[in-house]
Protein backbone atom coordinates (compact mmCIF):
# COMPACT_ATOMS: atom_id res chain seq x y z
CA UNK A 1 0.00 0.00 0.00
CA UNK A 2 1.34 3.39 -0.55
CA UNK A 3 -0.05 6.82 0.73
CA UNK A 4 1.39 9.99 -1.33
CA UNK A 5 1.16 13.19 0.80
CA UNK A 6 0.34 16.11 -0.80
CA UNK A 7 -0.67 19.79 0.26
CA UNK A 8 0.39 23.44 -0.56
CA UNK A 9 3.68 24.19 0.35
CA UNK A 10 4.47 25.40 4.32
CA UNK A 11 1.54 23.14 5.31
CA UNK A 12 3.75 21.11 7.55
CA UNK A 13 3.71 17.80 4.64
CA UNK A 14 7.24 16.82 5.90
CA UNK A 15 6.96 17.44 9.51
CA UNK A 16 3.90 14.91 9.23
CA UNK A 17 6.39 13.03 6.60
CA UNK A 18 8.90 12.66 9.49
CA UNK A 19 6.22 12.23 12.47
CA UNK A 20 4.88 9.38 10.63
CA UNK A 21 7.89 7.29 9.35
CA UNK A 22 10.56 8.31 12.51
CA UNK A 23 12.01 9.89 9.47
CA UNK A 24 14.32 13.33 9.64
CA UNK A 25 14.12 14.79 6.14
CA UNK A 26 14.46 18.76 6.34
CA UNK A 27 12.10 20.60 7.34
CA UNK A 28 11.41 24.70 6.64
CA UNK A 29 10.42 26.44 4.58
CA UNK A 30 9.93 25.50 1.33
CA UNK A 31 12.61 26.11 -0.88
CA UNK A 32 11.70 24.84 -4.75
CA UNK A 33 13.40 21.41 -4.64
CA UNK A 34 12.09 19.06 -5.91
CA UNK A 35 12.97 15.96 -4.27
CA UNK A 36 10.50 13.39 -2.87
CA UNK A 37 10.70 11.77 0.37
CA UNK A 38 10.31 7.70 0.76
CA UNK A 39 9.24 6.01 4.16
CA UNK A 40 7.56 3.15 5.95
CA UNK A 41 5.26 3.62 8.57
CA UNK A 42 4.31 -0.13 10.50
CA UNK A 43 0.83 -0.86 10.62
CA UNK A 44 1.02 -1.31 14.93
CA UNK A 45 -1.48 -4.76 15.47
CA UNK A 46 -1.18 -5.96 19.35
CA UNK A 47 -2.75 -9.09 17.80
CA UNK A 48 0.58 -9.56 16.04
CA UNK A 49 2.48 -9.35 19.19
CA UNK A 50 0.37 -11.42 21.23
CA UNK A 51 0.91 -14.37 18.66
CA UNK A 52 4.69 -13.81 18.35
CA UNK A 53 4.71 -14.28 21.80
CA UNK A 54 2.89 -17.32 21.95
CA UNK A 55 5.39 -18.90 19.17
CA UNK A 56 8.19 -17.13 19.84
CA UNK A 57 9.15 -16.67 16.08
CA UNK A 58 12.87 -15.77 14.84
CA UNK A 59 11.52 -12.71 13.45
CA UNK A 60 8.54 -10.76 13.80
CA UNK A 61 7.09 -8.37 10.36
CA UNK A 62 4.24 -5.70 11.03
CA UNK A 63 2.34 -5.24 7.75
CA UNK A 64 3.41 -1.70 6.63
CA UNK A 65 2.70 1.46 4.89
CA UNK A 66 4.41 2.85 2.21
CA UNK A 67 4.41 7.00 2.69
CA UNK A 68 5.59 9.12 -0.01
CA UNK A 69 5.89 12.86 0.46
CA UNK A 70 6.06 15.44 -2.89
CA UNK A 71 7.83 18.63 -2.59
CA UNK A 72 5.64 21.78 -2.60
CA UNK A 73 2.30 22.35 -3.88
CA UNK A 74 0.44 20.71 -7.12
CA UNK A 75 -1.35 22.95 -9.72
CA UNK A 76 -2.78 21.89 -12.70
CA UNK A 77 -5.52 25.23 -13.00
CA UNK A 78 -4.68 28.71 -14.32
CA UNK A 79 -1.43 30.20 -16.34
CA UNK A 80 1.42 31.25 -14.34
CA UNK A 81 0.09 29.66 -11.65
CA UNK A 82 2.90 26.74 -12.41
CA UNK A 83 3.46 24.20 -14.67
CA UNK A 84 2.11 20.59 -13.45
CA UNK A 85 4.03 17.99 -11.16
CA UNK A 86 7.36 17.12 -12.79
CA UNK A 87 7.30 13.64 -14.22
CA UNK A 88 8.75 12.17 -10.62
CA UNK A 89 5.32 13.21 -8.92
CA UNK A 90 2.75 12.19 -11.50
CA UNK A 91 4.18 8.91 -11.35
CA UNK A 92 4.20 8.77 -7.35
CA UNK A 93 0.36 10.43 -7.62
CA UNK A 94 0.02 7.21 -10.34
CA UNK A 95 1.07 4.70 -7.94
CA UNK A 96 -1.03 5.90 -5.04
CA UNK A 97 -3.50 3.87 -3.47
CA UNK A 98 -4.32 6.72 -1.54
CA UNK A 99 -3.53 10.44 -0.70
CA UNK A 100 -3.49 12.24 2.46
CA UNK A 101 -3.84 16.23 1.97
CA UNK A 102 -2.04 18.07 4.76
CA UNK A 103 -3.92 21.00 5.16
CA UNK A 104 -2.53 23.77 7.58
CA UNK A 105 -4.51 24.66 10.27
CA UNK A 106 -2.18 26.77 12.77
CA UNK A 107 -0.87 30.43 12.70
CA UNK A 108 2.65 31.13 12.19
CA UNK A 109 3.99 34.74 11.52
CA UNK A 110 7.32 33.23 10.87
CA UNK A 111 5.81 31.23 8.23
CA UNK A 112 3.73 32.96 5.63
CA UNK A 113 0.77 30.71 4.21
CA UNK A 114 1.10 30.87 0.08
CA UNK A 115 -2.24 32.01 0.24
CA UNK A 116 -1.87 35.40 2.99
CA UNK A 117 -3.65 33.89 5.26
CA UNK A 118 -4.90 30.36 7.02
CA UNK A 119 -8.31 28.90 5.98
CA UNK A 120 -8.43 25.07 5.69
CA UNK A 121 -11.98 25.25 4.21
CA UNK A 122 -10.53 27.18 1.05
CA UNK A 123 -7.35 25.02 1.00
CA UNK A 124 -9.44 21.68 1.16
CA UNK A 125 -12.14 22.96 -2.06
CA UNK A 126 -9.14 24.59 -3.82
CA UNK A 127 -6.97 21.20 -3.74
CA UNK A 128 -10.41 19.44 -4.18
CA UNK A 129 -10.51 21.56 -7.94
CA UNK A 130 -6.98 20.85 -8.47
CA UNK A 131 -8.09 16.92 -8.83
CA UNK A 132 -10.79 17.50 -10.69
CA UNK A 133 -9.07 19.63 -13.06
CA UNK A 134 -6.32 17.26 -13.62
CA UNK A 135 -8.86 14.77 -14.44
CA UNK A 136 -10.74 16.95 -16.71
CA UNK A 137 -7.14 16.93 -19.16
CA UNK A 138 -6.91 13.63 -18.76
CA UNK A 139 -10.50 12.82 -19.69
CA UNK A 140 -10.29 15.76 -22.38
CA UNK A 141 -7.24 14.04 -24.06
CA UNK A 142 -8.87 10.56 -24.20
CA UNK A 143 -12.40 11.86 -26.06
CA UNK A 144 -9.96 13.72 -28.66
CA UNK A 145 -8.10 10.24 -29.08
CA UNK A 146 -11.07 7.97 -29.09
CA UNK A 147 -13.31 10.38 -31.19
CA UNK A 148 -11.05 10.19 -34.47
CA UNK A 149 -10.28 6.42 -33.69
CA UNK A 150 -14.40 5.32 -33.23
CA UNK A 151 -15.31 7.16 -36.32
CA UNK A 152 -12.75 5.11 -38.64
CA UNK A 153 -13.38 1.95 -36.39
CA UNK A 154 -15.14 -1.43 -37.73
CA UNK A 155 -18.70 -1.97 -37.08
CA UNK A 156 -18.28 -4.02 -34.08
CA UNK A 157 -15.15 -1.85 -32.78
CA UNK A 158 -16.87 1.20 -33.11
CA UNK A 159 -20.32 -0.27 -30.50
CA UNK A 160 -17.27 -0.42 -27.38
CA UNK A 161 -15.96 2.88 -28.66
CA UNK A 162 -18.93 4.66 -28.52
CA UNK A 163 -19.81 3.26 -25.31
CA UNK A 164 -16.69 4.56 -23.68
CA UNK A 165 -17.52 7.59 -25.85
CA UNK A 166 -20.23 8.18 -23.75
CA UNK A 167 -19.23 7.30 -20.28
CA UNK A 168 -16.29 10.11 -20.85
CA UNK A 169 -18.81 12.35 -21.91
CA UNK A 170 -20.68 12.25 -18.96
CA UNK A 171 -17.82 12.28 -16.85
CA UNK A 172 -16.23 15.18 -18.31
CA UNK A 173 -19.48 16.70 -17.72
CA UNK A 174 -19.51 15.83 -14.13
CA UNK A 175 -15.72 17.63 -13.84
CA UNK A 176 -16.90 20.94 -15.43
CA UNK A 177 -19.45 21.08 -12.88
CA UNK A 178 -16.71 20.69 -10.24
CA UNK A 179 -18.20 17.21 -8.89
CA UNK A 180 -15.10 14.86 -8.31
CA UNK A 181 -15.30 10.97 -9.70
CA UNK A 182 -16.64 9.61 -6.67
CA UNK A 183 -19.48 11.68 -6.33
CA UNK A 184 -20.82 10.91 -9.72
CA UNK A 185 -22.79 8.50 -8.81
CA UNK A 186 -21.00 5.46 -10.97
CA UNK A 187 -21.48 1.86 -11.16
CA UNK A 188 -19.46 -0.77 -10.41
CA UNK A 189 -18.60 -1.36 -14.09
CA UNK A 190 -17.97 2.01 -14.77
CA UNK A 191 -15.30 2.21 -12.46
CA UNK A 192 -13.60 -0.84 -12.69
CA UNK A 193 -13.64 0.81 -16.52
CA UNK A 194 -12.02 3.56 -15.56
CA UNK A 195 -9.15 1.46 -14.08
CA UNK A 196 -6.48 2.17 -16.33
CA UNK A 197 -7.23 6.07 -16.20
CA UNK A 198 -5.30 6.52 -12.57
CA UNK A 199 -8.01 9.74 -12.15
CA UNK A 200 -6.94 11.47 -8.70
CA UNK A 201 -10.71 12.43 -8.06
CA UNK A 202 -11.37 8.78 -7.65
CA UNK A 203 -8.72 7.80 -5.41
CA UNK A 204 -9.11 7.40 -1.68
CA UNK A 205 -8.35 10.30 0.29
CA UNK A 206 -7.39 11.54 4.02
CA UNK A 207 -7.69 14.70 4.81
CA UNK A 208 -5.48 15.79 7.55
CA UNK A 209 -5.27 18.93 9.59
CA UNK A 210 -2.31 19.93 10.40
CA UNK A 211 -3.12 22.13 14.09
CA UNK A 212 -1.10 23.89 16.67
CA UNK A 213 -0.52 23.05 20.00
CA UNK A 214 -2.64 25.21 21.39
CA UNK A 215 -5.98 23.29 19.54
CA UNK A 216 -4.67 19.66 20.75
CA UNK A 217 -7.44 20.07 23.07
CA UNK A 218 -10.17 21.03 20.29
CA UNK A 219 -8.41 17.90 17.89
CA UNK A 220 -11.97 16.15 17.92
CA UNK A 221 -14.31 19.33 17.64
CA UNK A 222 -12.01 20.20 14.84
CA UNK A 223 -12.63 16.84 13.24
CA UNK A 224 -16.50 16.76 13.34
CA UNK A 225 -16.26 20.31 11.86
CA UNK A 226 -14.00 19.44 8.87
CA UNK A 227 -15.74 16.23 8.64
CA UNK A 228 -18.89 17.75 7.29
CA UNK A 229 -16.98 19.18 4.45
CA UNK A 230 -15.65 15.81 3.51
CA UNK A 231 -17.01 13.23 0.60
CA UNK A 232 -17.97 9.61 0.83
CA UNK A 233 -14.16 8.47 -0.21
CA UNK A 234 -12.49 10.72 2.56
CA UNK A 235 -11.65 10.63 6.20
CA UNK A 236 -10.79 13.42 8.23
CA UNK A 237 -7.93 13.82 11.12
CA UNK A 238 -6.50 16.49 13.23
CA UNK A 239 -2.87 16.28 14.34
CA UNK A 240 -0.01 18.74 15.79
CA UNK A 241 2.84 17.04 12.98
CA UNK A 242 5.52 19.32 15.00
CA UNK A 243 4.54 17.80 18.62
CA UNK A 244 4.17 14.25 16.84
CA UNK A 245 7.67 14.62 15.18
CA UNK A 246 9.38 15.94 18.37
CA UNK A 247 7.99 13.10 21.02
CA UNK A 248 9.72 10.82 18.32
CA UNK A 249 13.10 11.48 19.84
CA UNK A 250 11.58 10.25 22.94
CA UNK A 251 11.60 6.55 24.67
CA UNK A 252 8.24 4.85 24.10
CA UNK A 253 7.25 5.07 28.16
CA UNK A 254 8.16 9.28 28.03
CA UNK A 255 6.23 9.60 25.00
CA UNK A 256 3.33 7.41 26.14
CA UNK A 257 3.48 9.84 29.62
CA UNK A 258 3.22 12.90 27.58
CA UNK A 259 0.44 12.04 25.43
CA UNK A 260 -1.52 11.16 28.66
CA UNK A 261 -0.63 15.03 30.04
CA UNK A 262 -1.44 16.20 26.65
CA UNK A 263 -4.64 14.20 25.86
CA UNK A 264 -2.98 13.44 22.72
CA UNK A 265 -4.90 9.94 22.49
CA UNK A 266 -3.26 7.10 20.29
CA UNK A 267 0.05 7.58 18.46
CA UNK A 268 -0.15 9.30 14.85
CA UNK A 269 1.47 6.24 13.31
CA UNK A 270 -1.06 4.01 14.52
CA UNK A 271 -4.07 6.65 13.95
CA UNK A 272 -3.32 7.26 10.41
CA UNK A 273 -2.28 3.23 9.79
CA UNK A 274 -5.93 2.76 10.65
CA UNK A 275 -7.43 5.33 9.10
CA UNK A 276 -5.88 4.39 6.22
CA UNK A 277 -6.79 0.52 6.18
CA UNK A 278 -10.55 1.86 6.47
CA UNK A 279 -10.33 3.89 3.33
CA UNK A 280 -9.07 1.20 1.41
CA UNK A 281 -11.06 -1.59 2.55
CA UNK A 282 -8.00 -3.42 3.88
CA UNK A 283 -7.75 -6.46 6.45
CA UNK A 284 -4.49 -8.09 8.49
CA UNK A 285 -3.88 -12.20 8.44
CA UNK A 286 -1.45 -13.61 10.11
CA UNK A 287 1.07 -16.72 9.49
CA UNK A 288 2.91 -18.28 11.95
CA UNK A 289 6.33 -19.90 11.79
CA UNK A 290 10.03 -20.35 13.80
CA UNK A 291 11.59 -18.22 11.21
CA UNK A 292 8.59 -15.24 10.86
CA UNK A 293 5.26 -14.36 12.88
CA UNK A 294 3.94 -11.83 10.19
CA UNK A 295 0.72 -9.65 8.95
CA UNK A 296 -0.59 -9.20 5.83
CA UNK A 297 -2.49 -6.26 4.06
CA UNK A 298 -5.14 -7.67 1.58
CA UNK A 299 -8.23 -6.19 0.68
CA UNK A 300 -11.81 -7.07 2.51
CA UNK A 301 -13.33 -10.38 0.25
CA UNK A 302 -9.98 -11.59 -0.94
CA UNK A 303 -10.21 -15.30 -1.38
CA UNK A 304 -7.89 -17.50 0.37
CA UNK A 305 -5.84 -18.46 -3.01
CA UNK A 306 -4.95 -14.69 -3.82
CA UNK A 307 -4.52 -14.24 -0.10
CA UNK A 308 -2.00 -17.49 -0.30
CA UNK A 309 -0.40 -15.80 -3.37
CA UNK A 310 0.45 -12.95 -1.78
CA UNK A 311 2.97 -14.35 0.98
CA UNK A 312 4.38 -16.34 -2.26
CA UNK A 313 3.30 -16.62 -5.62
CA UNK A 314 4.41 -20.69 -5.33
CA UNK A 315 1.55 -21.26 -2.85
CA UNK A 316 -0.94 -19.04 -5.51
CA UNK A 317 -0.18 -21.47 -8.48
CA UNK A 318 0.35 -24.69 -6.50
CA UNK A 319 -2.78 -24.23 -3.51
CA UNK A 320 -4.34 -27.37 -2.24
CA UNK A 321 -6.16 -25.89 0.46
CA UNK A 322 -5.67 -23.53 3.67
CA UNK A 323 -6.29 -24.33 7.34
CA UNK A 324 -7.37 -21.13 9.33
CA UNK A 325 -8.14 -20.33 13.28
CA UNK A 326 -9.00 -16.61 14.39
CA UNK A 327 -5.99 -15.27 16.07
CA UNK A 328 -7.54 -15.51 19.81
CA UNK A 329 -8.67 -18.78 19.11
CA UNK A 330 -5.31 -19.77 18.56
CA UNK A 331 -4.38 -18.22 21.85
CA UNK A 332 -7.11 -19.66 23.84
CA UNK A 333 -5.38 -22.94 22.61
CA UNK A 334 -1.46 -22.46 23.10
CA UNK A 335 -0.36 -23.85 19.76
CA UNK A 336 -1.04 -24.38 16.10
CA UNK A 337 0.22 -27.91 16.96
CA UNK A 338 -2.64 -28.57 19.92
CA UNK A 339 -5.38 -26.48 17.63
CA UNK A 340 -4.55 -29.25 14.64
CA UNK A 341 -4.85 -32.11 17.80
CA UNK A 342 -8.15 -30.50 18.47
CA UNK A 343 -9.47 -30.42 15.58
CA UNK A 344 -9.80 -26.47 15.45
CA UNK A 345 -8.06 -25.79 12.05
CA UNK A 346 -10.56 -25.45 9.33
CA UNK A 347 -9.61 -26.54 5.94
CA UNK A 348 -10.61 -23.72 3.68
CA UNK A 349 -10.65 -23.81 -0.81
CA UNK A 350 -9.30 -21.32 -2.92
CA UNK A 351 -12.93 -19.16 -2.83
CA UNK A 352 -12.46 -18.96 1.13
CA UNK A 353 -13.22 -14.89 1.85
CA UNK A 354 -10.35 -14.69 4.36
CA UNK A 355 -11.36 -12.33 7.26
CA UNK A 356 -9.31 -9.86 9.16
CA UNK A 357 -7.56 -11.52 11.80
CA UNK A 358 -7.73 -15.19 10.49
CA UNK A 359 -4.14 -16.95 11.36
CA UNK A 360 -3.87 -19.03 7.64
CA UNK A 361 -1.50 -21.46 6.81
CA UNK A 362 -1.49 -22.91 3.14
CA UNK A 363 -1.15 -26.01 1.82
CA UNK A 364 0.55 -26.62 -1.72
CA UNK A 365 2.47 -28.30 -3.96
CA UNK A 366 4.41 -26.61 -7.11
Amino acid sequence: MELVIVGLARSGKTTVFNALTHGHAPTGTYTGEAELHIGAVKVPDERLDKLAALSHPKKVTHADIQVVDVPGGLTWRGAGRGEGPTPQVQAALDRADALMHVVRASQNDAVPHPEGSVDPARDIDSFNLELVFADLMIVERRLERLDTVVRSARAGEREAGERELALLRRIKEGFEQEKPLHAQGLSTEDVRSLGNFNLLSAKPLLTLLNIGEEDVSRQEEMEAEYRRQAGAQTAVAALCGKLEMELNDLSEEEAAEFRADLGLGEPVASRISRLSFELLGLISFFTLGEDECRAWAVPKNTPAVKAAGRVHSDMEKGFIRGEVIRWDELLELGSLAEARKRGALRGEGKTYEVQDGDVFHVLFNV
